[in-house]
Order: C-alpha cells, then structure tokens, then sequence
C-alpha cells in the first residue's frame, strides 16, 4: 500500500451499470473521495450510449478504466469487469450506491486479516434519492459483525458491497450469467455466488463498518413489479439446486412460505397492505422461477 498516496496496490473496484448515468457517476465520485483508494476503479456500462463524462485515465493514483459494453445482464456485467481488472483484490459496488469515506479500508482490512478463504460484506444502508420515496429489497443494516460458514438457512452475501480475493474465481467460478439484473432470472446471482463459496469453505465475513447508501430510484409504484423479479430469481436459484440430497433448496423454499405468511398479519395490524401483496407476489414468483428453470433447463453457464 502507497500510504502517502492513500491508493492500495492490491485492489481493483468494479461497478457495473445500465442506463443510469447520473447514478454512476456519484458513484464512482464517492468512491474517488475515499481516505483509500483502489490502484484500479474498472467501470463496466452496458448503457444504451457511452457515459457523457466518464473516461479512461488516471485520477490521481487511481487508474479509471471505463468500458462500454454490447452486452447485457449484471453476472455478465461483474465477470467482465473481474476479466478487465488485474490487482489481487477485487471488490464490487452497484452503480445506485454511494460509499463513505472509510468503505474500503474497511472491507480491505478484514480481507486481510481473515485470508484468502474469506469474503468481506458490509452494510447496505437505505437512503431517498432526488425525492423518490420508494421501498426496497436488497438491504443490511445489523450493527454487529457476523461470520457465516458452511450450511445455512439465508443469502448472507451482498455482492454490491463486496471484496474477495482473485484467486476464489479460479475455484469456484465466476458469476452465473443465468441469474441477476438483466437476465431471464433476474435476480440471486449474488445468492448462488455464496452459496457456492460456502459450500467450497470459504467464509463470509459481515463488517458493519464498511458501509455503502443504496439510493432509493424506483418509485412505489414499482415495488410489486421488483417483488415479482426477485421472487423468479430466487426459484430458479433454488431449482439450480433442487436435487440436493440434503433437501436445502426445498427447506428453503419452505421457510420463505412461512416467513411470508407469518408476517402477514401484523403487517396487516399496521395497515401495510403493499408489502403483504408484495410478499404474496414474490412467493408466487419464486414458484414460477422454479418451474420455469426445471423446464427449460438452461445452458449450464459459462461463469
């Protein structure tokens, strides 16, 4: 690490976009105005038009590299973006997030300390973005750290707020092209990714410091519409994995029914109506996920 310079050799960032330009760039400014930057901050924007302002160069000790991508889909987005990138540490930000100051010397550090066996997340907080007071899905906000290994009954990994060793994709693969933002399941590709890493005995590590804003952009209106994609993504990740002796896909199919439903009544208690519809439509979408996959049994992926 140069500390003079505040850049760390060994990392790469990764922050893949679509059609959001404004979003991206705060972005990649937050990241830029961290006490530590990465060696490499690798931009892959599979936008309709090139970004109007993003360019490869170097920004002080930092080399930008901006791709524009013909292709489509996040997985395909992020496995791009680790074949670009060429530091030993990679690490992964969504482009509807900025980071604070201290993000990554606190994702890094624990990296470190823990080894190559070990992924980092942290925390996914909420924030409103230019007036758009919406719901969302993907977020982790616990205030104390968590280690989780082998068979477990959650998706703890949040790969918009990631950092893993390069060497963990020689093992396991990369993203599945078949799953996420993008793709004919669009969602839990991060879900099958550590899942993957668990079962291979990696680690994931849970730091509450290491802290990135989602930024609210999709309105109200859209919450049934994201329940619904998120619902087929999680189905097919677990149809991928139905066949498993131990019963773990169809355990957690199971759990996801009673959690729901569980929930209902006191979401109803508090006149929550949109989320028990949303549940509904989510579990609905998890069935469908899983039908459609066993059905069409996709391509295995190309990783």
């Amino acid at each position: 690490m140069d500390a003079a310079a505040g850049t760390d050799e060994d990392v790469s960032v990764v922050i893949c976009s679509r059609n959001r330009p404004a979003l991206l760039g705060d972005a990649v400014e937050s990241v830029l105005a961290g006490e530590l930057l990465p060696r490499e901050l690798v931009v892959v924007d599979q936008s309709d038009r090139p970004h109007p302002t993003l360019r490869t160069g170097l920004v002080g000790e930092c080399d930008l590299r901006y791709l524009h991508s013909a292709e489509t889909g996040l997985s395909r987005a992020r496995n791009e973006g680790i074949r670009a990138s060429c530091r030993p540490i990679v690490v992964f930000i969504d482009d509807d997030v900025v980071v604070e100051r201290t993000w990554l010397g606190a994702l890094v550090e624990e990296l470190r300390r823990d080894g190559p066996r070990t992924v980092v997340t942290g925390q996914v907080r909420p924030v409103d973005h230019a007036g758009a007071r919406g719901y969302q899905l993907s977020l982790k906000v616990d205030e104390a750290p968590a280690v989780y290994e082998g068979r477990i009954g959650r998706d703890p990994l949040f790969a918009g707020n990631m950092a893993i060793f390069r060497s963990a994709f020689g093992e396991i693969g990369r993203f599945d092209v078949r799953l996420g933002a993008g793709s004919r399941f669009p969602s839990s590709e991060d879900n099958d990714f550590g899942f993957r890493l668990l079962e291979a005995g990696y680690r994931i590590v849970y730091v509450p410091g290491a802290v990135v804003h989602h930024r609210t952009w999709r309105s109200r209106k859209g919450f049934i519409a994201l329940s619904w994609h998120y619902g087929r993504g999680q189905g097919a990740f677990y149809a991928k994995y139905w066949r498993s002796p131990d019963g773990y896909a169809r355990g957690r199919m199971a759990a996801d029914a009673r959690h729901q439903l569980r929930s209902a009544p006191r979401k109803l208690a508090r006149g929550r109506i949109v989320p028990i519809v949303g549940g509904a439509v989510f579990l609905v979408g998890v069935g469908a996920g899983a039908i459609e996959w066993t059905l069409t049994k996709p391509a295995p992926s190309p990783g």
